[in-house]
């Protein structure tokens, strides 16, 4: 559900096809233990083969001001994963003859513009062109409180069309918010009721549901963000995310909601491949997540201070999910750490060591920098002798000095090298280089 900072989506493309099947879990335990120690991470990460939970580790706390503990029981929103299960659900209103993929939107919602153009196929692989509600200006004034349907029909309606239906695909959450009422209508059910007796309920599921109110006496975190210290993030109203992020949810109940689709359990095979196939890198649902040679298919999610991700190789009968109430760190690396390790692969633990750098030092960075490169213009300013930085149309993040003229951001694996004799800035980022000059 939430914007993020030069985070990719889905993981990136690895490749190459050399591995060995030797687990390493203790360098894996060393990997949390220093996330831990600098405070990086804190949240659950889970690893399933064959349906048995073969490695989980959880880090840091549910609620900081009471010092709850996170366990492999604490649940966590889970953002734009609850897409997967949306879907699920979509497909199995397919299967029953409720609805079809090509139905246009006009049948249930006529008013929204190119609604007659539109069609439930679109929704699902984000082709509709329907303006992100969640992207609107005015969402961070109403996003805490509750929104009925009729009310966040008339925003998705405001915000109007981007592009023509099915002339590309772009992410948007109101593609899912209005599945989730096509599907409320349909089975004559809300949404919430759909996902339990449809999808918890047969899979045993204990620990997964639409989310309301944080409940710390239920085992639900809370969420964090990070400036200088811990800070407890505000609480979407889960009113307004619905199928497109409502769901909460643990990483062993993620693991066993991807491999009972993957296996047949709730939809046909028909369904899944529907469901996998990809135009312009967008599925029904799905993203493909590749690891070297490894095909693997999940989502990722984001709302509030709250992250995740999930994702299932089917050839190897292993799934994967992680979810956080709060990191400093990136958790597509903490991701490929895991899967190098189950694979025998090597990665490095992170050196988070910094030095102190006096705040009239950091003068000499400051400025807006451009690149040929890239379209993105980046500043750098201070805030109480913290380094930030802010690409264009994106919010501003802190910057740690991890040597002479050499600044990261570890949450989204941004490198910033200076030469303030010069006026350049190199960005490297997820293998790039990006040369910046100051204006």
């Amino acid at each position: 559900m939430r914007k993020s900072v030069f985070v990719p989506l889905v993981f990136l493309l690895i490749t190459g096809s050399i591995f060995s099947q030797e687990f390493d879990t203790k360098k894996l335990d060393s990997l949390f233990a220093t996330l831990e120690t600098h405070d990086r991470f804190m949240g659950s990460v889970a690893l399933s083969k064959n349906g048995k939970t073969i490695y989980s580790k959880t880090t840091g706390y549910a609620d900081i001001e009471t010092k709850q503990k996170i366990n492999t029981t604490t649940k966590f929103r889970v953002g734009s994963i609850s897409k997967m299960f949306t879907s699920a659900l979509t497909f199995m209103a397919v299967e029953e003859n409720k609805i079809t993929l090509d139905q246009p939107l006009s049948n249930f919602f006529p008013s929204i513009k190119n609604a007659s153009d539109i069609t439930i196929g679109h929704l699902l692989s984000h082709r509709s062109g329907i303006m992100n509600v969640t992207s609107l200006p005015s969402y961070l004034l109403w996003n805490t409180q509750p929104k009925t349907r009729t009310q966040l029909l008339e925003l998705i309606e405001q915000g109007g069309s981007v592009f023509n239906p099915d002339s590309k695909a772009e992410y948007s959450n109101s593609n899912y918010i209005l599945l989730t009422f096509i599907l409320e209508d349909v089975f004559k059910d809300n949404y919430a009721n759909l996902i339990k007796d449809r999808i918890a309920v047969p899979l045993k599921l204990s620990n997964t549901y639409v989310g309301s109110s944080i409940d710390l006496t239920n085992n639900e975190a809370h969420s964090y963000s990070y400036d200088t210290q811990w800070k407890k993030s505000f609480e979407t109203h889960m009113s307004i995310p619905l199928g497109a992020g409502a769901i909460v949810s643990t990483p062993n109940d993620l693991n066993t909601f991807a491999r009972a689709l993957f296996e047949g359990k709730l939809i046909t095979s028909e369904s899944l491949k529907q469901m996998k196939t990809f135009k312009d890198g967008y599925g029904m649902g799905l993203f493909e997540m590749p690891y070297f040679s490894k095909k693997g298919f999940g989502h990722n999610g984001g709302i509030d201070g709250f992250s995740s991700q999930l994702a299932i190789f089917p050839k190897d009968h292993i799934s994967i999910a992680l979810t956080s109430n709060g990191t400093r760190y990136s958790n597509n690396d903490i991701f490929i750490a895991v899967l190098a390790a189950y694979y025998g692969k090597s990665f490095d633990i992170p050196d988070f060591s910094t030095i102190e750098i006096a705040a009239e030092d950091l003068e000499k960075y400051l400025g807006t920098y451009a690149s040929h490169q890239k379209k993105l213009k980046i500043s750098i300013t201070q805030n109480n002798g913290t380094l930030m930085a802010q690409a264009t149309g994106q919010p501003s993040f802190p910057l740690e000095a991890v040597a002479k003229n050499v600044f990261e951001f570890h949450l989204a694996g941004v490198r910033l090298e200076f030469d303030p004799e010069n006026k350049t800035m190199l960005l490297k980022q997820g293998g790039g280089v990006f040369k910046y000059k100051m204006e």
